[in-house]
């Protein structure tokens, strides 16, 4: 085994976002400040987010026996952008697995009717339409339409869902199950989401404002991010293009409670020092942390002490952001959405901020991004997702020659 065989490298990106689809168009709106969080009253009443635009989105034509729902349309598009851009052809792609997170998965084909009278889930035959779309069902429409024969998983755990899709995978590739994985989330919204969380109480009526003293919820956003993983002996054998390096990951979980976090953030911190160490890295050499960041209460709270336990030994305030203040929270895309932020980070040497951010949460660990990107170089970065359940998973990014 060579040094790079134990090496996991990114060759491929693909995303659809609420800015519409292609990484470029994410990047420049993040660069650009553009935040696209906007009231949507026709949608959900009430409803401050984000849809990504369907008059951009190439619809996938029904196989036999196999129906795409919308949260399938986003993977297989963000998918497909992500193969083309690792160079990677149908007929080279057959043994390639993939693992693609959701929590939605086909709840969006199921009649808004159901949202408002529940009968109507038994009465108009609702159950059995949710049940043709299982979650395993977003994995497979990926393999289905792109042809990937190889290993395929469907990951549902909660928002830390996307960023573990991409965990798993790397473990899969290192333990030789395949050359080529893709890995990501897809979520697309729909009324019964938006109500689960207004029962919560947990929605902002405006634009969210992560990590501020003044923040009331999160917004929820829709999107789908794939990452094209391999083992760098075998990227570097085909000469792929190589965006970054995936150097470390972990997962844990607080085992606390059903849905809050531990308040003194306890299992996110452990796991920030798990990847770091897999990574080999110390705290004074992670340049950026792009933050789980809902703007609910709790969250933010503990959130913020898991960042002064991790990084309580570095020499000065670890760099913060939540750029769910530009499109919300995509739920089991997040993960991996954000996972593609971080890597423009990188590439771009940009710190992107947290929107709204002006009273930000007293913390002397912490250096909360405000106002414009700021423009550094940046070797190496983090990407932190948390969820329901106490579900935690980080990812630790590097340019390639880093």
């Amino acid at each position: 085994m060579t040094e790079d065989s134990g090496r996991i490298v990114v060759t491929g990106i693909g995303v659809v976002s609420p800015y519409g689809r292609g990484l470029n168009r994410l990047e420049t709106a993040l660069l650009d400040g553009n935040c696209c969080l906007q009231p949507s009253t026709g949608f959900y009443p009430g409803f401050v987010g984000t849809l990504a635009p369907i008059s951009d989105l190439e619809l996938l034509e029904e196989l036999p026996n196999f129906r795409p729902s919308r949260t399938d349309n986003l993977a297989v598009l963000a998918s497909r952008e992500a193969l083309h851009a690792a160079g990677i052809g149908r007929e080279e792609v057959s043994d390639a697995g993939v693992i693609m997170a959701t929590t939605v998965s086909g709840l969006t084909e199921v009649d808004p009717e159901v949202v408002r009278d529940p009968a109507a889930w038994y009465r108009d035959g609702g159950l059995s339409r949710a049940a043709s779309y299982p979650v395993s069902h977003v994995a497979d429409a990926a393999g289905e339409y792109l042809g990937l024969n190889g290993p395929r998983i469907a990951v549902t755990v909660a928002c830390a869902s996307g960023a573990i899709s991409m965990a798993l995978a790397a473990n899969m590739l290192l333990d030789g199950e395949a050359d080529v994985m893709l890995a990501g989330g897809s979520d697309a919204l729909c009324p019964f989401t938006v109500s689960g969380f207004s029962s919560l109480h947990a929605l902002d009526s405006s634009a969210c404002r992560p990590f501020d003293q003044a923040r009331e919820g999160l917004n929820l956003g829709e999107g789908a991010a794939a990452l094209v993983l391999e083992r760098r002996d075998y990227a570097t054998k085909r000469h792929a293009p190589i965006f970054a390096e995936l150097r470390g990951w972990a997962i844990s979980n607080d085992a606390f409670h059903q849905t809050a976090p531990h308040p003194d953030g306890r299992g996110l911190a452990a796991c920030m020092t798990a990847a770091m160490e897999m990574a080999a890295v110390n705290p004074d050499q992670i340049g950026y942390v792009n933050a789980h960041g809902t703007g609910t209460p709790l969250n933010d709270a503990a959130e913020t002490k898991a960042y002064e336990s991790a990084f309580r030994a570095r020499n000065r305030p670890i760099p913060v952001s939540s750029t769910k203040s530009y499109f919300g929270h995509c739920l089991g895309a997040a993960g991996a959405l954000e996972a593609a932020v971080t890597i423009c980070g990188i590439r771009r040497g940009a710190l992107f901020p947290t929107l709204r951010l002006s009273e930000p949460i007293e913390s002397p660990a912490v250096d909360w991004l405000m106002g414009r990107p700021r423009r550094v170089p940046l070797p190496i970065a983090m990407t932190v997702s948390a969820g329901f359940g106490g579900s935690n998973a980080v990812l630790i990014f590097s340019g390639h020659g880093a």
